[in-house]
Order: C-alpha cells, then sequence, then structure tokens
C-alpha cells in the first residue's frame, strides 16, 4: 500500500506561526500534529512507501519526515497551490497499488486495520457534526456507500463531515477520476480531490463511508487550542518531579522538562515547551514553545511561539517567535 500525505498549504488561518512553521508541524501536547496520525500510519506494517506532497516550508517538512519515521519515502513540492485534486495528481508516478490519502490538519481515532479486510473500491472516514452546515458532508445510501458529497449545505441532507481521511483500493479508477478532473474548469483555481470520488461513484464504484469516533481539528487557532485539550485528557498530559517554588499545577497539563514555575499557577489544558519559566503568573488554555518566558501576567486562550517573552499583560494572544510583549507589570 502506498500513502499520500498532502501538505503543501500555507497555513493562513494560524499566522503569525506557520510563517515559520509548517501547519501540520506545530505542536499539541507536546508533539507535532502530523506526528499523531503518522504514528497510525506506521502501526499499519504494510505500507511499502509514504509520498509528502510539499510545498509551504518544504525543506522542514523533509527534514523532520525523514528524521522521525524510517518509513520509504518520496517528497513531491506542489509548487502551484492548485487543490487537493492537483496535490494528489504530482503522485500519480508512484501509484501503482491501493493508497491511503491522509490531510494532517488533523487528529482522528479511527481503525485504519479494516482496510485490510475491505472489498469496496474504496473507504471515506467522516465524523457525525452538529454543525453540518460548515462542512462537506457525505450522502450515503441503505448500504452505507456514498452517493456524493455537498459542500456546506443549508439543508440537514447529512451530519458526517468529510475529515480529509481516505482509503482507495481502486487506484486505477482514483487516477482516471482524477485526470478527468483536471479537465474541468477549476473552483477558484483549485481541483478537488472530492470531484474524483465522485467520478468513481458515477462510474459504478463502490465507495464504503465509515464514522471515526473522534476528529480534532488544528487548522485554526481556537481548534488547535482545544485539540490540545483534548490529547492532554486522552493521556499526553505530563509534569515534571521538580518545577520550583509556590508552583502550582492544575491538570491536564504537559510540561517539558527543564521549565520553571515559581508562584505561578499553571493548567488546566497548558502546553509548556522545555526550557520554559513561567513567574508570578497564571496560564491556562495555551499552547507555549520553547524558552518561552512568562512573568507577572494572567494568559489563557493563547498560543505562544519559541522565544518568546510576555510581561505584565493579561488576556488571550498569539504571538509568533522571538516577539516580547511588555505591559505596565
Amino acid at each position: 500500500m502506498k500513502v499520500i500525505i498532502p501538505l503543501a498549504g500555507k497555513g493562513t488561518r494560524l499566522r503569525p506561526h506557520t510563517h515559520v512553521v509548517p501547519k501540520p508541524m506545530l505542536k499539541v501536547a507536546g508533539r507535532p500534529v502530523m506526528s499523531y496520525v503518522m504514528d497510525d500510519v506506521r502501526k499499519l506494517g504494510n505500507v511499502d512507501q509514504v509520498v509528502y506532497i510539499t510545498g509551504h516550508l518544504k525543506e522542514k517538512v523533509e527534514a523532520f519526515a525523514r528524521t522521525a519515521y524510517d518509513l520509504p519515502s518520496v517528497f513531491i513540492e506542489q509548487d502551484v497551490q492548485d487543490g487537493t485534486a492537483g496535490a494528489v495528481a504530482r503522485a500519480k508516478d508512484y501509484i501503482d497499488a491501493p493508497v491511503l490519502i491522509i490531510f494532517v490538519d488533523t487528529i482522528f481515532d479511527a481503525d485504519l486495520g479494516i482496510i485490510k479486510d475491505s472489498q469496496d473500491d474504496g473507504i471515506i472516514w467522516t465524523k457525525d457534526v452538529e454543525d453540518y452546515q460548515r462542512f462537506g458532508v457525505v450522502v450515503t445510501d441503505g448500504n452505507g456507500h456514498m452517493t456524493r458529497i455537498v459542500e456546506k449545505p443549508t439543508e440537514p441532507i447529512s451530519t458526517r463531515a468529510n475529515i480529509g481521511l481516505y482509503y482507495i483500493r481502486n487506484w486505477q479508477l482514483l487516477l482516471e477520476g482524477i485526470a478527468h478532473v483536471l479537465t474541468t474548469q477549476p473552483h477558484k483555481g483549485e481541483w478537488y480531490l472530492t470531484d474524483a470520488f465522485q467520478y468513481m461513484i458515477d462510474k459504478g464504484a463502490k465507495l464504503k463511508v465509515v464514522d471515526v469516533e473522534g476528529w480534532y481539528d488544528a487548522g485554526q487557532l481556537s481548534t488547535l487550542l482545544d485539540t490540545n485539550r483534548v490529547m492532554l485528557e486522552k493521556g499526553r498530559a505530563r509534569v515534571p518531579a521538580s518545577l520550583g517554588d509556590g508552583a502550582t499545577v492544575i491538570d491536564p497539563v504537559y510540561i517539558e522538562d527543564g521549565c520553571v514555575i515559581e508562584h505561578a499557577t499553571v493548567g488546566p489544558n497548558v502546553s509548556l515547551g522545555a526550557g520554559s519559566t513561567v513567574r508570578n503568573a497564571t496560564v491556562r488554555d495555551t499552547i507555549a514553545g520553547l524558552q518561552v518566558t512568562i512573568r507577572n501576567a494572567s494568559l489563557h486562550d493563547a498560543f505562544l511561539g519559541d522565544h518568546v517573552r510576555v510581561q505584565g499583560v493579561s488576556g488571550s494572544m498569539s504571538i509568533g517567535d522571538h516577539s516580547e510583549i511588555r505591559g505596565e507589570g
């Protein structure tokens, strides 16, 4: 089996952080978002090759993937942001077996092992949601096979959101569908992979729809912080044996070794990178990178990059690497 991972996007909704860090490498609960997905891929054990479709900050993505995962890999640049179908099309020379396609700006709880016994042409994983109007939703027939995907419906024709996780056993028809899509008029400059799936269905393919137990978005600040909370609650929390005088920790938190917390309260739902210091402050619902200093401050719902200094302020904020915010405190 081949695995295709498109991650060329610029992550504009998470700027300024994505100016210097690729969106899939932003950390929640102390780990890059994409690492949660890649751990599931590695567990499959039958991966012949991973094809990374890179773009923005491609050197950082490639360096991380080569260092963190001992899987046969190839890296292809998507030099023009022409959509999800355009991304997968760049991997066509490497697709000669069933493919698992994963968009790694989310984390999911899914049993990927079911692909080993699947006899359908493919599987599309979904998540049942209440706010279906925000998503592309998958419509199914009575046998649980996809009939179509509708983007941001106004009527509740389905509440099963498309989460960007697909297994395609009939890879030949997938390539045919992508080739067809690329001959059509793009939508605001982009071709969608879901249109290739619709082509497959129109040609008689059976794409099974399977709900995941959990789906956690990391594509914008509010959802990234919420996903950090979920990962902490699901077992990623940790507290070093030694912190500092007057340290109060409210679980769950992820605090790396070497952090100093003095006369301060940290938590709940805080991830604090190595070498960081919190003094005379309160911090909750926050992700802070490496070597961050927080003094005389009260922070909540904040996202701080590496080497950030915050002093004498209160509230919610999103601050990029090597920045300094000073108030009167």
